[in-house]
Order: structure tokens, then sequence, then C-alpha cells
């Protein structure tokens, strides 16, 4: 099992725009096969940090995730609203295996 967080620098005047970007996701991502930890929005700290965490058996369903989300009717309409918005300066992604379950499950 991989875990991937998705690190995003946001425009904090648009936070609202980047929580519903996450709701939207909240849908779209489960239903093309990743199980979603969450989107997650500053709250007190950063008013730029925000991130996504899921989690995917391996690299390669995470290809065949990837070409379902970007079939899905929400996932293309999210994408879209995310370009012509523009609330996201910078995405990263890390991927990661959890060391201290057994197996590399998560909890």
């Amino acid at each position: 099992m991989l875990t991937c967080i998705i690190q995003y620098d946001i425009d904090p005047t648009k936070r609202a725009a980047f929580e519903t970007y996450g709701q939207n996701w909240a849908t779209a991502i489960p239903r093309c096969g990743a199980d979603l930890v969450g989107y997650f929005a500053p709250h007190e700290g950063s008013a730029t940090r925000a991130y996504g965490i899921y989690h995917i058996e391996n690299l390669a369903a995470y290809e065949a995730y990837r070409a379902r989300l970007a079939a899905d009717p929400l996932g293309r309409e999210n994408y879209l609203f995310a370009q012509s918005e523009k609330f996201i300066l910078k995405e990263d992604r890390t991927w990661l295996r959890n060391v201290s379950h057994p197996k590399g499950g998560h909890i």
C-alpha cells in the first residue's frame, strides 16, 4: 500500500475555492479507485499550505486510477475548475509507504 501526499501552495484569498475543490475530490477519488484520507485546507498557521492524502495499492494501480479520474465527469470538471480559478500556485506529490504497520498497510 502506498500513500500519496499532495502538498499544495494555494492563493490565500481563494481558500473557499480550494475547499470546493477538495469536496469535489471526496466524491471523484473514491469512485475512481483510491482510498481518500482527505483534503485539508489551512486553518491556523500557514494560510497557503494545503494537502490532499490518499492511499492506493501500488504505482500500477495509480496509473489505472489516474486514467479513470481523467475520464470521470466530476474529475474533468474539477481539473478545469482549478485551472480557471487559479487558486493552486504549486503542487507537489510525495509517495510514501507505511513502515510502522505490518506489510506497509494503513492503520
